[in-house]
Formats: structure tokens, sequence, C-alpha cells
């Protein structure tokens, strides 16, 4: 069969169900494929925001490790080594220093509830001293010292009466020591109530301080001014 133009062949007729190949332009495409890719259906397993969130997280530590491997002496293990030494030294400041403490110590009454006596506070506080439990010996002498100060009617009895409280009352009418005293209170605070550990100088300090007290003389408040009339 003759076709126009002088070319021979044969036509086949194009059905329905046959592939017709499609010349589409790269443009088109990459849009027609993110059109269909962000059909809901595609993304039913996806992590949410927090999950894809950890993962970024965990992607950037790792690459900072990875970058701290290589910078490091050594590599890997030279890391390695460092983290202990320093995971070492952080073990041996918080063994050194406690545990950090913010508490603000109100309201707790340095004698508690007890009616020993001073000297029965001094001897307490010598027992403990004689057997190295410095924590204990420092807070007996401090009751011993209030004690006392209360007996020589240098400070009124009063039921409550903190460390601090009494360190600020005495010093009042003892201001050669009222140093020494906010001193003994702050030691008996951060040992009573801040989990700190007493040693044996502090110890020493307030029982040199407690056998000072015994013989100073508080100052008399002054009474008022009198004046002779002519």
């Amino acid at each position: 069969m003759t076709g126009a133009g002088g070319a021979t062949g044969t036509t086949r007729p194009i059905r329905a169900g046959d592939d017709i190949p499609v010349d589409v332009s790269r443009v088109p495409a990459r849009e027609a494929a993110q059109h269909e890719l962000s059909d809901p259906k595609y993304h039913e397993h996806d992590p949410n925001l927090l999950q894809r969130g950890i993962d970024r997280f965990w992607e950037w530590v790792g690459d900072l490790l990875d970058g701290a491997a290589g910078s490091a002496p050594g590599g890997p293990l030279g890391l390695v080594v460092i983290a202990l030494c320093l995971t070492g030294l952080g073990a041996a400041l918080w063994w050194r220093l406690g545990t950090p403490r913010r508490t603000v110590f109100q309201g707790r009454s340095v004698l508690g509830d007890g009616t020993r006596s001073a000297e029965e506070h001094r001897a307490a506080a010598e027992e403990h001293a004689a057997a190295h439990r410095w924590s204990q010996a420092v807070q007996e002498r401090m009751r011993a010292l209030v004690r006392s100060l209360e007996d020589r009617t240098v400070l009124d009895p009063r039921p409550g009466r903190t460390a601090d409280e009494a360190a600020t009352d005495a010093g009042r009418l003892l201001p050669g020591h009222a140093g020494p005293l906010r001193a003994a209170a702050r030691v008996f605070d951060d040992v009573t109530y801040g989990g700190r550990t007493a040693d044996e100088a502090a110890y020493a300090r307030l029982r040199a301080l407690d056998q000072d007290l015994v013989e100073a003389a508080p100052l008399l408040s002054p009474g008022p001014a009198r004046g002779t009339a002519r």
C-alpha cells in the first residue's frame, strides 16, 4: 500500500489498552512526582515531629563525637581516656565539696527541745571529740555556748532561737566576739542542716570561743541621759 509522498508502509490502529510512550519534560515530571508523593497515604508511618527532632539531635551528637575523636590525641581511644579523666575529676570534686545546697536555715532551734545544762553539753562535746566525731562535737559545743549565755543572762531564754539569731543577739552585747560568733553559727548550720562535715580545727575554734565567752563581760545598755536643772 502506497501512502502520501510515496512512502510505503502498513498502518495499525491504536487500541485503548496499548501503552503509548509520553515524552514529558523534566520540570513537569518533577512537579508531578512531588504532587503524587504529597498524598497523605505515603506518610502514614513517618516519625512525628518530636521523633524527628530527637533523631536530628542524636545525629548532631554523633557528628560532634566523631569530630572530637578525630581531633583528640590518640583518636577514639584518647577521647575515652579524656572522658574518664573528666568523670573522675567531677566525682572527686563532688566528694570533696558535697552536694550543692541552697537551704535557708530558719526557724530551727539551736538547742532543740533539750534541757541539758551548759556543762552537760560541754561534756558531750568532749566525748565526741575524743572519738574524732567532729561534727557532733561542734554541735554540742555550740549548744553549750548558747546555754551558757542564757545562764549568764547575756541572752534571755527563748524557745526556738536559731544559732544565727543567738550569734546576732550575743554579738550586740559582746561586740569583740561578734565575728567569731557569726562564724560559729555558720559552722553549726552547715554541719547540722547543710550536710557538711566538721574537722578538728573547726571544733578547736568553737571550743576556744566558748571558753573566752565564759569570762567576757557584756556591755550594759546605756540608760536615759539625766540632766540637772539649774
